[in-house]
């Protein structure tokens, strides 16, 4: 059996200056690769924890925190061991993490948790509501160095520590798909601190820069033949090699006053606004995905590619973007070239993306991906063809069509899609977008679309 991937032992890992939440595939494809390919990548090591399940800290640890990234090309890979994930921890090892927030060499927090990750409630601000958020408040109200749940509360936490060691100013950038994820985390962090401590939030305001970023790189779930292929191509014995798509793109705005690695050496856009070009990304790449992976598997598809290739689902798809087009504010080429190279990665046979991954949290999704199209479109009297298509793709998931529901609040919107089709949409659309709710066009064209899948005449 071939060696276990590690470092040789002259080979020094780059000292930690980044810490980061979410130690999935993404974060390895993306803003740690970007983190290597800077032109000062080798002073800038990250810490990484995982979320909440430790598997990925244990697969890497042994590994010194390397791992393999496969880039899956139309016509073959490339391999490539990345070298900047210098520690890894289990979220559970919450005194490392508050000793790299003490540390003021450490510049910048990065986080991949999901949009539900967060913990927003209905207004955009924190869930004061969530049982986690309530047992975290207890907790670091008692004793502001204990362990606590959530993502807010691992931040407030770190900032705490950083602010009694008199660590100095520090950004966190979040990374997930969210619009104005900087804004989003800084108003659900200083909510948490508001309920913890009043006084934190001075010191937040003074020291803390909530940077955003667009981020984009498709990174499906790896199977044996990835570590098997390292093995072969490499020779060594990888736990945890990433698989990827050739394309890549981060679109980053912060102030970053404690610095930052020279990412846009590596090819970072670093921008005064990352909205227009994450409203781009949001309404073309993450809606098509949402569509095809709520109406793909209906017509018996599972991955991206297979879906892609289908006549119907590529037509939804077109016409999805033909709605979103008219709400972006970006150049017409850059939206044209965008477009072109969104059927070159979903067109990939080799990237195998599962729709049924795609799928989970609609609840999260189509907010930001969905209703702002139906609100433009309507605004404007005409009716968003793909976005309907779309959203009722969805409401046939919650009532069983397709792949298993996967929501962190599924019970609530299968309730919702519960009973005849009529009163479903009207439920559902009524707490996607209250102010469509009483769009009857809006409303039996969804219900028309819904019947059509679940009763396999799909239009």
């Amino acid at each position: 059996m071939s060696e276990r991937l590690s470092r040789r032992p002259d080979e020094v890992a780059p000292p930690v200056r980044i810490a980061h939440i979410g130690l999935g595939n993404f974060f390895r494809a993306h803003q740690a690769w970007y983190t290597m390919h800077a032109a000062d990548g080798a002073g800038w090591g990250i810490a990484a924890f995982t979320g909440r399940r430790p598997e990925a800290a244990r697969a890497l640890a042994p590994q010194d925190g390397l791992y393999t990234l496969v880039v899956r090309g139309p016509e073959g890979d490339e391999l490539e061991v990345v070298t900047s994930v210098s520690a890894v921890h289990a979220a559970a090892d919450h005194a490392a993490w508050l000793e790299y927030l003490r540390d003021p060499a450490v510049a910048v927090v990065t986080t991949t948790v999901t949009e539900a990750g967060y913990l927003r409630g209905p207004d955009g601000g924190l869930d004061v509501d969530d049982a986690d958020v309530l047992a975290d408040v207890q907790t670091l109200r008692r004793d502001p160095v204990a362990p606590v749940a959530t993502v807010p509360g691992k931040i407030v936490a770190g900032l705490i520590a950083r602010q009694a060691a008199d660590g100095g100013a520090i950004t966190v950038l979040p990374c997930d798909n969210l619009p104005g994820n900087g804004e989003v985390v800084g108003r659900v962090v200083r909510d948490l601190g508001a309920l913890i401590d009043p006084d934190l939030l001075p010191w937040i305001d003074e020291n803390v820069d909530f940077a955003s970023s667009m981020v984009d790189r498709i990174t499906p779930a790896v199977g044996p033949e990835t570590a098997e292929l390292v093995e072969r191509e490499l020779g060594v014995t990888d736990a945890a090699p990433v698989a990827t798509e050739p394309f890549s793109e981060w679109v980053v705005a912060g102030r970053f006053p404690a610095g930052r690695p020279q990412w846009e050496t590596a090819g970072v856009m670093l921008v005064d606004d990352v909205e227009p070009y994450e409203r781009r990304k949001l309404l073309l790449l993450n809606g098509a995905h949402s569509l095809m992976a709520y109406a793909g598997p209906v017509l018996g598809h599972e991955t991206v590619d297979q879906a892609f290739a289908d006549e119907q689902v590529r037509t939804w798809v077109e016409r999805l973007w033909d709605d979103a087009e008219a709400g972006l504010d970006v150049p017409a080429e850059d939206v044209a070239a965008y477009r072109e190279a969104l059927r070159e990665r979903f067109s990939n046979p080799r990237m195998r993306d599962v729709l049924g991954r795609i799928a989970a949290d609609g609840s999260q999704k189509l907010p930001v991906r969905h209703v702002p199209v139906l609100r433009a479109e309507r605004g404007a009297g005409r009716l968003p063809q793909g976005a309907v298509v779309a959203v009722a793709a969805w409401v046939a998931h919650l009532r069983g069509a397709g792949v298993p529901v996967s929501d962190v609040a599924a019970e609530r919107w299968q309730r919702l899609a519960a009973g005849d089709d009529e009163q479903a949409v009207r439920s559902v659309l009524g707490e996607l977008a209250p102010d469509l709710a009483d769009d009857a066009e809006l409303r039996a064209a969804v219900v028309d679309q819904v019947r059509s899948f679940e009763s396999g005449t799909e239009r």
